[in-house]
């Protein structure tokens, strides 16, 4: 079956490589790479793989994510971010689970590829612990992920949306239209090994795109404040202990704060505007 592969990335000559490598190996019809206006090297490279190119400028990549999926030909498209590396049969595996499942969007399960620090040990326990549960879900991300391109006539990305949120946002609208989504029982890398501080910035940001999602979905408010706290300091926690996945949880507390911290400073600096 034909399928068309999305990849957005900005300044990724580090990892793009091995990324494209590794989809390569899926055999996918044709790869649209949007770029968002790279400094580095990272377009040079991705001229190795594929020549349907997109460098963008004054863009964010919820708006770069719509637009490789509107330039794709094909009715199944396949979101990868650039840090994801797959194995072979991979992508024909997810999309063998999107049918089965009878699902509209599918994400694959998680697992960090080098787990060098105790960070990057916890973030792939947090994954274990809450995400890679194959069957239908409430909340996934957009990638790694199988779409039916027919579901964008009726829901789209939006592109007022300039945080990390892009994927919160769509699949509420999507859950609102009542399309069926959820995990698969395939298993994608993430090349993550960020330290500390890195984790801390890309926690912040996270909650910045809370808060922004928020600010759009006011009646989510609760919902939201329920999910950092309640769900994360403690049903988190449960289930932690229960698997005995011990160092996701200062994970999850470490993440349920910052991102909090995150909703509280996008609504300060609204109101410094």
């Amino acid at each position: 079956m034909k399928f068309s592969v999305v990849v957005c990335g900005k300044n990724e000559e580090k990892k793009i490589n091995k990324c494209l490598n590794s989809i390569i190996q899926n055999k996918p019809d044709e790869i649209i790479f949007v770029d968002g206006n790279s400094t580095d090297k990272t377009v040079d490279f991705v001229k190795n793989f594929t020549d349907k190119i997109f460098v963008r400028k004054n863009s964010n990549l919820t708006n770069d994510r719509q637009f490789g999926i509107d330039n794709c030909k094909n009715e199944l498209i396949v979101m990868i971010d650039c840090d994801h590396i797959l194995r072979e049969n991979d992508i024909n595996n997810l999309i063998k689970d999107l049918f089965n499942f009878k699902f509209d969007l599918i994400q694959s399960q998680l697992e960090i590829y080098e787990k060098k620090s105790l960070i990057s040990l916890a973030e792939n326990q947090s994954y274990q612990v809450v995400h890679n549960i194959p069957g239908r879900k409430k909340m996934i991300g957009v990638a790694p992920a199988v779409f039916k391109k027919e579901i964008f006539s009726k829901v789209r990305f939006d592109d007022h949306i300039t945080k990390t949120i892009d994927d919160t946002d769509f699949i509420y609208r999507l859950r609102e239209k009542n399309y069926l989504f959820g995990i698969g029982n395939v298993k994608i890398y993430q090349d993550h090994n960020s330290s500390i501080t890195q984790y801390l910035k890309k926690f912040l940001w996270y909650g910045k795109g809370d808060g922004e999602f928020i600010q759009k979905n006011p009646d989510q408010f609760f919902n939201m404040f329920y999910h950092l706290l309640i769900r994360y300091n403690f049903i988190y926690f449960l289930k932690s202990l229960f698997k005995f996945k011990l160092i996701a949880i200062p994970f999850f507390w470490i993440q349920s704060f910052t991102r909090i911290i995150g909703i509280i400073y996008h609504f300060i600096s609204l109101v410094r505007k």
